[in-house]
């Protein structure tokens, strides 16, 4: 999946004489104007997680007011793309990359809907990005894939139990990123898209990740108040990493 991955963006990232396809340079506008984006998106979750937060059982209720007391700590990890001259390359990315978009066949992978995030609108859509967003998009994808299915199998497991499980599932999720954006960087390497450095990747990866996940928190909060404890989580694992 992660080579099939990076040669859907070496596609995607090829010059063309079409305006609307070719490749551009993220230029310190554009980083401004990301950043501005992403404490927008900020601002809108805290603002409903508080809102929310009386009705929530007790223990999401804690795991929720942790969440609430790192939201200085997201906002400085998004200065980073603000603070950081990144070179890298924007082009027309799937927009809304995750394991529901990709068909199996039992020896490939096929990717498929290429319409983007139908929440957005079709303006937003078009805009050419960094590739990276749609890894990240993945990336929270092997959480929600591991997560999920532990919350699907309470019935079975005794909530005294369930912790127990939670190592496990985080060396799966972290074993099959790796694996993922290995894959991916042989190939994606190859062209001229992604930042030039490791750190330049990590800064805009991070960034992308944490968008995603408050992305999700706002969507289990509206519609799947039960699944809040899997973007809750995310949110912990990135402000809390090293």
């Amino acid at each position: 999946m992660g080579q099939r991955t990076g040669e859907l963006h070496v596609a995607l990232a090829q010059a063309s004489d079409n305006p609307s396809f070719a490749p551009e340079s993220l230029t310190d506008f554009d980083r401004q104007g990301l950043y501005q984006s992403m404490l927008g998106e900020a601002s809108q979750t805290f603002r409903l997680l508080r809102g929310r937060l009386q009705t929530m059982p007790p223990a999401v209720q804690s795991e929720a007011q942790r969440v609430l007391d790192r939201e200085r700590d997201v906002r400085q990890r998004f200065r980073a793309i603000r603070d950081r001259r990144i070179t890298a390359m924007c082009a027309r990315i799937h927009g809304d990359y995750h394991l529901g978009q990709v068909l199996y066949t039992g020896k490939d992978f096929i990717i498929i809907d290429f319409e983007g995030e139908p929440a957005r609108p079709i303006s937003v859509r078009r805009l050419k990005q960094s590739p990276l967003r749609d890894v990240a998009g993945m990336l929270r994808s092997f959480h929600y894939a591991v997560y999920t299915t532990l919350l699907e199998q309470t019935a079975d497991i005794r909530p005294e139990d369930l912790a127990a499980f939670d190592p496990w599932a985080r060396v799966w999720y972290l074993w099959v990123s790796a694996a993922f954006l290995k894959a991916y960087c042989a190939v994606a390497g190859q062209g001229a898209f992604l930042p030039q450095t490791r750190e330049e990747r990590q800064v805009l990866l991070n960034a992308y990740l944490l968008e995603k996940v408050l992305y999700e928190l706002r969507y289990e909060l509206n519609s799947r108040p039960d699944w809040v404890n899997v973007p809750l989580q995310g949110i912990l694992d990135l402000v809390e990493a090293a």
